[in-house]
């Protein structure tokens, strides 16, 4: 069906509209669309600049100017402070408010480590999971249960060692980190292996091994059996208690693993 005069114009109006909304210089193709639109937009536009100066007015009353005029960051971000941390209890407390990625904005607890803060073994895995994010302490869940088995199995009491992640806060779903999530976190991880310096560190799970070593093209099966060195420690990597738990076959795998970790670590630091 043919679009009468008035559809036509109505649709010019509103392009023209569009255009002198957006600073972009217009054309119209009629005097009437020249006149309405012309004065319409200027109507508009007067008002939208008083909304700006409103709003603008009323950021400059509850936050301070800037002397520059450079955009205000929107992003919250995390105070450096912790940077300077001595011991856990300030890393903690200087860190568990952080926003520097937005998994701060679906968690429920911040979760820092437990554990021995001198302990002589890490243990790290790679994010909290349901149980971790609400207790807000790390492998407090079935898997945790396990890994106290498989700890307790080479005379290392949970107590004594320190028990950490990758990140401090629970992805959704419990899917694996992102890189820039990694890249967030994974310095507070760095700042707890300086203060606490343990002797080695036992990473479970293929996501914990390649991020803390940064062998992202590296399987768990290449990983497993090796050591390596990491900020002072030797590090080796073995399957994840959730793994173990969906594939016991692997438990024999994962023994050989445990074992060979408690024989270096009498080797390095004795058994008594």
């Amino acid at each position: 069906m043919p679009r009468t005069k008035d559809e036509i114009i109505s649709d010019i109006e509103t392009w023209a509209k569009n255009r002198l909304a957006s600073g972009e210089e217009t054309l119209y193709l009629s005097e009437v669309v020249v006149r309405d639109s012309r004065s319409v937009m200027r109507e508009e536009e007067n008002e939208i600049v008083n909304m700006k100066n409103k709003k603008e007015a009323a950021i400059s009353k509850s936050e301070p100017r800037t002397t520059n005029h450079e955009p205000r960051i929107t992003t919250p971000q995390s105070s450096d402070d912790w940077k300077s941390s001595t011991d856990l209890p300030m890393l903690k407390s200087l860190a568990e408010n952080c926003t520097k990625c937005d998994l701060h904005l679906t968690r429920t607890n911040f979760v820092f480590g437990v554990g021995n803060p001198n302990a002589k073994v890490m243990v790290i895995g790679e994010a909290p999971g349901k149980d971790e994010d609400e207790k807000g302490e790390p492998f407090v869940g079935r898997a945790g249960q396990l890994l106290n088995k498989m700890l307790i199995a080479i005379n290392f009491p949970r107590e004594e060692v320190y028990i950490a992640n990758i990140l401090k806060s629970r992805p959704p779903g419990n899917r694996d980190p992102k890189p820039h999530e990694v890249a967030a976190c994974e310095p507070y991880l760095w700042k707890q292996i300086e203060i606490i310096k343990p002797k080695m560190i036992l990473c479970v799970g293929r996501v914990a091994g390649n991020n803390l070593l940064k062998l992202e093209s590296d399987s768990l099966a290449a990983m497993r059996g090796k050591t390596f060195d990491f900020m002072g420690a030797k590090v080796m990597v073995t399957y994840h208690p959730a793994a173990l738990m969906r594939n016991p076959a692997w438990k024999v795998g994962a023994w050989e693993d445990l074992k060979k970790f408690r024989k270096l670590y009498d080797e390095l630091v004795g058994n008594g």
